[in-house]
């Protein structure tokens, strides 16, 4: 169950549904190998997967892993721009909404279909925006943007419990980094999946990003 703390007037989620919060970003993906690459993942130890809306034939793919892996993770696309497409997804099961910005009408309607919205923010405007809209956590895009200290920073204003996933140029190397200063977790695109990387290769790097992870937030 997630806990709910309310704000004023805004209700926000501790969690994300309780999972590991490691967003697996499918950029490029195929229907063809989306259910054989989200096995591998969820295997690995990822529970919240995005295929981006800018892959070739993205809802086949989405639907294809909503149907096979719906009880072990968290399914939906990243790069949602639209209430139209946030419609489109809530109509072949989808749960996840990810977006690059903050539109606060894409938040709403999600919200609507009972997903879970994470929108892209920068600033410390973008993301009160985005929680008065709904937003089930925060996207920090681009991270290479925000240095942890900027992080630090803005944790001391921000509701207690909100997710905060740090997104762009991360990998083990300063991971701890940014857990020290107050993200709660990360996407995870390249380095994880590129078309044409083979099931072996992406369970590699798969079980490789989550062990770094588990060890950052050891330390």
């Amino acid at each position: 169950m997630m806990a709910f703390f309310a704000w004023e007037e805004v209700i926000v989620v501790q969690n994300i549904d309780g999972r590991l919060p490691l967003v697996a970003i499918l950029r490029g993906l195929e229907p063809g190998n989306a259910v054989a690459v989200g096995k591998t993942l969820v295997e690995c130890g990822f529970d919240i997967i995005e295929v981006p809306l800018n892959s070739p034939d993205p809802l086949t793919s989405i639907a294809a892993m909503v149907e096979a892996l719906s009880n072990e993770a968290l399914i939906g696309a990243g790069t949602v721009l639209s209430e139209g497409q946030v419609d489109d997804l809530a109509g072949i099961g989808a749960k996840l909404v990810v977006s690059p910005n903050c539109n606060p009408a894409v938040i709403r309607r999600s919200a609507a279909h009972g997903m879970r919205s994470i929108p892209g923010v920068v600033t410390p405007t973008e993301m009160f925006a985005a929680l008065e809209a709904g937003a089930s956590g925060l996207k920090l895009f681009p991270a290479e943007m925000s240095s942890p200290a900027a992080i630090k920073a803005v944790r001391a204003v921000l509701p207690h419990g909100v997710p905060l996933l740090a997104v762009g140029g991360i990998h083990a190397g300063n991971m701890r980094d940014y857990l020290e200063a107050g993200a709660t977790g990360f996407g995870i695109g390249g380095s994880l999946f590129k078309p044409g990387k083979s099931l072996a290769e992406i369970a590699e790097n798969a079980c490789g990003i989550v062990a770094a992870f588990k060890a950052a937030q050891a330390d």
